[in-house]
């Protein structure tokens, strides 16, 4: 098929690829150049540039809605089909119309579940014990629309945000293939429960919360990875932490309880968090007992 893809970060590459080997990808999508390093250079995205390395057809628009100059190239491509996966702009009433079959969304949630930006973090910092991915048929409203394909997966307990989306994504592969092979034949279904929002991350979102319980802390330090990180303040300074384990215990929520050399056991609202491996701001991960002497950590002081 004629096929257009609207995609932006890492984890929408394999998504195009995909498609590149499967069917004629006759434009790529993807949002403007940003700045990037340390003399933050405007750097195409990695969807952009893949486009690039493959010789795919390639745009960049600010904006989408009443650009006239984009709709025009748009049209004149003569997609059939159109696909997203993570492009993260919203499509106007214009755009959706193109395609004669309309635009398909790779979505990794249970929709109306965790509709929006991060449906993958969400879930996990909710404590959500089933996800899975669904590919859908785009409307103009926030992750609306009805759906070809859905496939249900148990959350592993220990997997993250990164390892869960990869998954989420990699079976979508697999669901999207299928919906377009049989597209011209498939009648979508409604969406059916009680909708919920996953919006976009920000910083505050991986602080530790002391006060909740341990596997509350845990589940949160899963899914804010890769960014924004689990963090905590001593001394007035950040100290992100890159592994920690829930363990059974008692104790005050953020007071530390011991050091030893497998790591540092803080008290939270219920259990207790062994903080394994940590980065303080301005140095290089380090063993959470190594920080811990280096910084004069023992049992009483209070992490925040």
């Amino acid at each position: 098929m004629r096929v257009a893809f609207f995609g932006t970060p890492a984890w929408a590459v394999p998504v195009l690829d995909a498609l590149n080997r499967h069917h004629q990808v006759v434009l790529v999508v993807t949002q403007p150049d940003k700045p990037k390093g340390r003399g933050l250079k405007p750097a195409p995205s990695p969807v952009a540039e893949y486009a690039l390395a493959h010789g795919l057809p390639l745009l960049k628009p600010e904006r989408l809605k009443g650009n006239r100059e984009f709709l025009e190239a748009f049209k004149a491509v003569a997609p059939e089909v159109a696909v997203t996966a993570a492009y993260g702009k919203i499509l106007p009433k214009e755009v959706l119309e193109v395609p004669p079959l309309g635009f398909l969304n790779l979505h990794p949630s249970l929709l109306p579940k965790y509709r929006g930006p991060a449906p993958v973090p969400w879930a996990l910092i909710r404590g959500e014990r089933e996800t899975g991915v669904a590919i859908m048929k785009t409307e103009e409203g926030l992750d609306t629309g009805p759906l070809y394909a859905l496939w249900r997966t148990e959350i592993g307990p220990e997997e993250d945000a990164v390892a869960l989306s990869e998954r989420l994504r990699d079976k979508g592969i697999e669901l999207l293939l299928w919906v377009l092979e049989n597209l011209p034949h498939l009648t979508p279904t409604p969406q059916e429960g009680e909708p919920s929002y996953a919006p976009l991350l920000i910083k505050e979102e991986g602080r530790i919360r002391f006060a909740d319980s341990a596997q509350a802390i845990y589940n949160r330090h899963r899914g804010v990875q890769p960014w924004p990180g689990s963090y905590f303040f001593h001394g007035g300074r950040r100290v992100k932490v890159l592994r920690m384990r829930p363990e059974p215990g008692a104790g005050e929520p953020g007071v530390v309880r011991g050091v030893d050399r497998e790591g540092v056991l803080v008290g939270t609202g219920e259990g207790a968090i062994r903080l394994l491996e940590v980065q303080p701001e301005g140095k290089r991960p380090m063993p959470a007992a190594d920080w811990a002497r280096g910084y004069g950590v023992g049992p009483g002081t209070r992490l925040e």
